[in-house]
């Protein structure tokens, strides 16, 4: 049974919600702390999940849910002060008094549930870019039997004309945006043009994420001569792609053994196939959702409007032979 828009709301509505709470984060007490792995997290990443996890929590209570954070997490690698900051974040953010082991409660909500629907949830995709007053992005993507149907990205920092940035978005086969002020909703697609048209790219800020020289000779090989680079953090590359306002993101890491991992990618499929685009791996495939957290059979991201997608997969297989 498709989800309707009206049941779709309360989604939408927690992502504005976990936005406006990092937002407010990022200006004022934007500290890190650490997870196992030596990443970067902050209270802003567990105060935006619980506020995700919670809407689907009241209002998809049979589903599971894949996220980035959890509680263990949260009560061994803060300190009780940030720990009552994060409780004291999300009480504002929506209005009402919660308790932390409420909050606890709905970070961990939906863990290692086996159903044929999922929410997957980055609460911030590209904590990197957050703590150092660039671009990210509150991801939640639907899974359906191991396949992205639907999905919401909230990018604070994309320009729009409120100035709180824009939320994109996917439902029953159909990509919108609309700003984060709330204003009316538009309907998008990817764009037409051609590398002969100039091409716009979105590449990953970090270099952990993106083999820079690499992907240059690859745009080179595939005709895309003197592409605008646009840098950023986050799955707002998948916005600005959905939208038409780029054409081509290939995510190459240096390490080609590199395993992305689910919460990444799975909204921004849904938004990029939504709006007429095409997401595979370097051999054409689709990105497999079905084992875990990461995407274990798939190596490296190609996304693009479609216009020479087999050319860059064709490129970046010729690179790498």
């Amino acid at each position: 049974m498709p989800i309707t828009p009206t049941q779709f709301q309360p989604i939408l509505d927690a992502v504005q919600l976990a936005s406006s709470l990092c937002r407010r984060v990022q200006q004022t007490d934007v500290i890190p702390a650490e997870k196992p792995g030596r990443e970067p997290v902050t209270i802003a990443d567990y105060g935006s999940q619980a506020i995700l996890c919670r809407a689907v929590a009241l209002h998809f209570p049979d589903d599971g849910v894949i996220a980035e954070e959890s509680s263990a997490q949260f009560l061994s690698g803060l300190q009780p002060h940030q720990r009552q900051r994060v409780v004291t974040l999300v009480s504002e953010t929506l209005r009402e008094s919660v308790t932390e082991a409420e909050v606890i409660g709905w970070m961990d909500y939906g863990r290692n549930r086996d159903t044929s629907r999922k929410w997957v949830i980055d609460p911030i995709d590209g904590t990197k870019g957050f703590l150092g007053q660039r671009r990210y992005t509150i991801a939640i993507g639907l899974l359906e039997n191991h396949r992205p149907i639907a999905g919401a990205l909230g990018s604070p920092g994309y320009s729009s004309p409120s100035g709180l940035g824009r939320m994109t978005y996917a439902l029953n086969g159909e990509a919108w945006q609309i700003d984060l002020a709330g204003r009316e909703a538009t309907r998008i697609q990817v764009s037409k043009r051609l590398p002969s048209d100039g091409y716009i790219t979105a590449e990953s800020f970090e270099s952990d994420h993106a083999d820079h020289a690499m992907i240059s000779g690859i745009y080179e090989q595939a005709g895309v001569l003197q592409p605008i680079i646009e840098r950023m953090d986050g799955q707002d590359k998948y916005a600005m792609i959905a939208a038409g306002e780029a054409d081509v993101y290939l995510r190459l890491s240096p390490k080609r053994d590199y395993k992305e991992k689910i919460w990444d990618h799975a909204a921004g499929v849904a938004v990029i196939e939504a709006a007429g685009g095409r997401v595979t791996d370097m051999y054409g495939n689709a990105l497999d959702f079905s084992l875990g957290q990461q995407l274990d059979s798939n190596t490296f991201v190609v996304v693009s409007n479609g216009q020479i997608h087999d050319a860059l997969v064709q490129a970046i297989q010729a690179a790498y032979a």
